[in-house]
């Protein structure tokens, strides 16, 4: 009786567990671009010499069994692993229950609301900023940020994410009344004056700024850093991985670049020079590394209430300066550039609380 009531147990178990992933089933449907997918199965069929439908069946079960989006099937590479391979990543749904966990929604704000950001860590940003709201009452602000050095503006958008509705501006086209008029015509709500970055970043790639992304863990009162890469631009203005651009893994001890640039798109190999600039990626040194690691340290410690951040710093001739932190931080930038997947290391922190 006692075997029976164990196995019924174990079968009951199993079923919500399949039926838990199969949830998300419909949301990945969703959030798959269609053009991406076909580019992406075609991609596979012709490299690995397999079916579009043993592809897609692959894709529909590592889905269910990793808890896995049909993206990440082809961002983390699943059509080269192996089962054991397999295992050791993290994707997207895996990292939404983690950071749900380790980032009670509550508190959240203060990271997903860049001007609740800038009020918190304003001592650390660098840079000055303005809300849309200061910029009509005319504190005298607004023309000190018109008249930066850079004799740029950056526009955005206080809750977008991932690099959009962002808008990078020449200070000069602007008065008072022209920025508010611009401001309220695109939904841009924030104005900060541009963050020049340090000259061999320049060096590196001057189309954007190339910030530098630090995963930060709150850990029995300590503040652990998990990963850090280095994003750089591709003839874009920003870095992010979503808009084409590149992302290498650093070496934590001495903050210079260890490994080939990588792309998300799959059909793009690693590059160990810059593609346009011909500057080498590996072994690129960044300044002011040991400074950056504290940056990051001192900001976690501030927010303990969020456990687990990704953090962008951008790095000055005069030193690093805090561009945001995600709570959503992405799993794709922690595990890829060093092709090497990361859930033992998510479990241990998740089981932690």
């Amino acid at each position: 009786m006692e075997r029976t009531v164990n196995n019924f147990s174990r079968q009951q178990s199993k079923t919500i567990f399949v039926l838990k992933r199969l949830i998300y089933i419909p949301y990945y449907i969703i959030r798959t671009p269609s053009a991406i997918l076909k580019k992406n199965i075609a991609f596979v069929k012709k490299n690995r010499h397999v079916s579009a439908t043993r592809i897609f069946c692959d894709m529909l079960v590592s889905s269910v069994k990793y808890n896995i989006s049909f993206v990440d099937y082809f961002n983390l590479r699943f059509f080269e692993l192996n089962k054991a391979a397999r295992n050791e990543f993290v994707g997207s749904g895996a990292m939404y229950e983690f950071q749900l966990k380790m980032n009670p929604k509550k508190y959240r704000k203060v990271l997903s609301d860049k001007i609740e950001f800038l009020k918190k860590f304003d001592d650390l940003a660098g840079r000055e900023w303005a809300t849309i709201d200061m910029i009509k009452q005319d504190t005298g602000k607004t023309g000190h940020i018109l008249s930066n050095p850079t004799g740029r503006i950056v526009l955005k958008n206080a809750t977008g994410q991932a690099g959009k509705e962002v808008d990078i501006l020449p200070a000069k086209d602007f008065d008072q009344q022209s920025l508010i008029k611009k401001m309220e015509s695109t939904g841009y709500d924030l104005l900060e004056s541009y963050v020049l970055q340090h000259d061999r970043l320049m060096e590196l790639s001057p189309s954007g700024l190339n910030t530098v992304r630090l995963i930060t863990q709150y850990y029995q009162e300590n503040i652990i850093i998990l990963a850090a890469r280095l994003r750089i631009s591709v003839n874009s203005k920003t870095d992010n991985l979503s808009t084409g651009n590149m992302a290498a893994h650093v070496d934590m001890q001495t903050g210079k670049v260890a490994a080939p640039a990588i792309y998300r798109d799959i059909t793009k190999e690693a590059v160990t020079e810059h593609p346009v600039t011909g500057v080498k990626i590996v072994g690129f040194q960044l300044p002011f590394w040991n400074e950056c690691l504290d940056l990051v340290k001192k900001a976690a410690l501030r927010t303990p209430e969020n456990r687990s951040i990704g953090w962008d710093v951008a790095i000055t001739n005069n030193g690093p300066v805090l561009i945001e932190g995600n709570h959503n931080w992405n799993y794709f930038i922690w595990q890829m550039p060093e092709q090497k997947g990361y859930k033992s290391v998510l479990t241990h922190y998740a089981s932690s609380i």
